[in-house]
């Protein structure tokens, strides 16, 4: 038996419609289906009801597998001939391990392909009427991760960030945003810049809350905000009050 093939393949920021052409066609073709828990499971539908379809989701403090056994999986059904589809939220290759898993596979000479998709970083402020860059407001954005570094990660330097990066957008930040925020001003921010946090980006129970960085924490506690949520932080926030174009389908 020769050895399958893997498709490390980004599922998009929630809307099933966003999901790429690409996707569904290697999606179309799975033998086995490895997907992760931001994953809107509709997209499921696109998979063969053949498909061996594994739950392999991840959030803080809770694993269905360790990343390590999620990898062992990867091999192991490739090793068996299948055509493994890897099914990721957002992008592969944006804060979802891509990286770490790609490498095992070229590390036991297992044939595999990226298939991008688009992460929520743009995706969640875009349908909230948030351009992250703008000829006027900004013109550089980072795209940094909300939780602390484990397991030999790299921390995020705040400091360098708020001298050198007009717009900052902080995936699965939520849960530490005090804390964030706190080292945003001891950074260089005022305290006075516009912060938005959209929760559940481009689905219909999408909302967006907007302040302030010195005050953004307390808001966001009275407003009940909850994960997954996406942060941006910089002058471009303030134009999701004028032109937030999806909430307006939604009423």
């Amino acid at each position: 038996m020769g050895k399958g093939k893997v498709f490390l393949v980004g599922a998009g920021p929630g809307d099933p419609a966003l999901l790429t052409l690409k996707a569904v066609e290697v999606l179309k073709a799975a033998d086995v289906v490895i997907y992760d828990r931001l994953v809107n499971e509709t997209i499921l539908n696109f998979a063969s009801k053949t498909a061996e379809k594994i739950y392999v989701g991840k959030s803080a403090g809770k694993h269905e597998l360790t990343q390590k056994k999620i990898n062992e999986l990867l091999v192991k059904k490739a090793l068996e001939g299948k055509k493994v589809v890897r099914l990721k939220g957002g992008d592969p290759f944006i804060f979802g391990r891509g990286g770490e898993e790609a490498e095992v596979l070229a590390e036991k000479h297992i044939a595999f392909e990226v298939v991008p998709g688009i992460t929520s970083a743009v995706a969640a402020p875009a349908y909230a009427g948030i351009p992250l860059t703008h000829r006027d407001y900004a013109s550089s954005v980072a795209i940094v991760t909300g939780h602390r570094a484990e397991n030999g990660g790299k921390n995020v330097k705040w400091a360098e960030l708020a001298r050198a990066v007009d717009t900052i957008v902080i995936l699965m930040g939520v849960e530490l945003l005090e804390s964030t925020a706190t080292k945003r001003i001891e950074g260089g921010l005022a305290t006075d810049t516009p912060v938005a946090i959209i929760e559940q980006g481009t689905s219909t129970q999408q909302r967006s809350v907007i302040g302030k960085l010195g005050t953004i924490a307390q808001t966001a506690r009275e407003k009940g905000v909850k994960p997954p949520a996406v942060i941006v932080i910089g002058k471009v926030a303030l134009l999701g009050e004028k032109l937030a174009w999806f909430m307006k389908t939604l009423h």
